[in-house]
């Protein structure tokens, strides 16, 4: 049976879902569409759970030396990588790395600071509206290191970000053993205050999408790959209820958004780095309150409601590639000698996928080509931190009001 909408709003990840939340609340008929039937299982279930505040500088293309060298050989548990994509990927590594080179990171940095600067704001009128508040912690989390040399810089980094109005404490071994105790003694650690973090990722997007069909909102599920535009320029959705019409399409689909812009003849610079989770029990009597990087290794602890989670760095490959949890390996033995991890809880480890773009930020805004096509993915490890501010931006651009930042730096015609 056809139905119509105003907007279809393609993924029910936390960018799509906070998109059509916005669209909603400023009188657009908008239908969410997602081959689930429920929201937040894909990259925004696998993540550490953080609405990164202080987070305004973004993941850089290393340049030390014996980093890279670690990197090649496939040794760090920083990143990983498969021999056989790298034909495929060396090209947007390569754009990679000059994007990470100092000048063009600062301004990138810049760029992304309007989005970063309000994603708390914006998550927490969710928040309130939604009812996830008992889901979010107002704790911060802890970045930690285990030598003079990365603790110096660490430190060094922090004071750099002071001057954005955040609030952070430098820790000394004591200082960290009396907000962890049970954590292993390490050399000192950074406390990011205005970070917020969540116990449950993926509830938090489903109670998103709960208040988007509360307000009258309609989730469909369906395969969207069989996309077509009408005669008369509507876009028709496949769904498993019909074909869905609808005047304006927001593409918001993480790392699948390729399936899509893709086939409509769009070449953009797109990648993905893959990521595992795995759930682990703890050990009588210990216990873990905040979110923990082990900054010298590149995996994140954090207290959830299955258990803790250990959330790895990245995998360069292709997307569909079978996992290969090799980091997972590695950042257990690590994470064992930091905190009295007991066993796994799950059956195997969870893989996901970051959709990014060499620049490290998202592509937010019009697709030039194609009327009523728009576009919402690209944020890379931060799609959870800022899918809600994201929607804003979106939602002002395509209802004509005026925007509340200068939506130039995330348009697509950049490429």
């Amino acid at each position: 049976m056809q139905q119509t909408a105003d907007v279809a709003v393609l993924g029910a990840g936390m960018v799509g879902v906070s998109a059509a939340l916005h669209l909603q609340a400023r009188g657009r008929d908008t239908a969410l569409v997602d081959r689930h039937g429920a929201a937040g299982l894909e990259t925004s279930f696998g993540n550490a759970g953080l609405i990164e505040r202080a987070s305004i500088f973004p993941y850089l293309f290393p340049r030390d030396l014996g980093d890279l060298f670690r990197y090649a050989l496939n040794l760090s548990p920083q990143a990983h990588y498969h021999f056989a994509a790298l034909p495929g990927i060396a090209p947007w590594l390569w754009r990679y790395f000059r994007e990470s080179a100092p000048g063009r990171a600062e301004r990138h940095a810049h760029d992304a600071l309007p989005l970063v600067e309000r994603c708390l704001e914006e998550h927490d009128a969710l928040i309130q509206l939604s009812g996830a508040g008992d889901i979010v912690r107002r704790i911060g989390w802890i970045k930690l290191y285990r030598s003079d040399k990365t603790l110096a810089k660490g430190i060094a980094d922090a004071e750099t970000l002071r001057s954005f109005s955040l609030r952070i404490e430098t820790l000394d071994t004591a200082a960290l053993a009396a907000l962890e105790p049970s954590l292993s003694p390490v050399k000192g650690a950074v406390h990011f205050l205005d970070t917020a973090s969540v116990a449950d990722p993926s509830a938090v997007a489903q109670s998103y999408a709960d208040l988007f069909q509360r307000r009258g909102g309609r989730f469909l599920a369906g395969d969207v790959r069989g996309l077509q535009q009408t005669r008369d320029g509507r876009w028709s959705v496949p769904t498993h209820e019909g074909a869905l019409i609808a005047r304006d399409l927001v593409v918001a689909l993480g790392p699948w958004s390729d399936q899509i812009f893709r086939p409509l003849g769009y070449d953009l610079p797109f990648a993905v780095k893959r990521g595992y989770h795995m759930h682990y029990g703890v050990a009588e009597g210990a216990r873990l309150s905040h979110p923990v990087l082990d900054a010298d290794n590149g995996y994140v602890l954090a207290p959830m409601t299955r258990g803790v989670r250990l959330t790895t760095g990245a995998e360069f490959a292709r997307r569909d590639a079978p996992p290969t949890p090799v980091q997972v390996d590695r950042d257990e033995a690590l994470a064992r000698t930091l905190f009295p991890l007991a066993e796994r809880l799950d059956p195997k480890p969870w893989m996901g996928c970051r959709p990014c773009f060499p620049d490290m930020l998202p592509v937010i805004g019009k697709a030039p080509r194609h009327e009523g096509l728009w576009f919402d993915f690209g944020h890379q490890h931060h799609g959870f931190t800022l899918g809600p501010v994201s929607g804003r931006l979106l939602a002002e651009m395509m209802t004509g009001e005026e925007p509340f930042t200068d939506p130039t730096p995330y348009r697509v015609e950049r490429f």
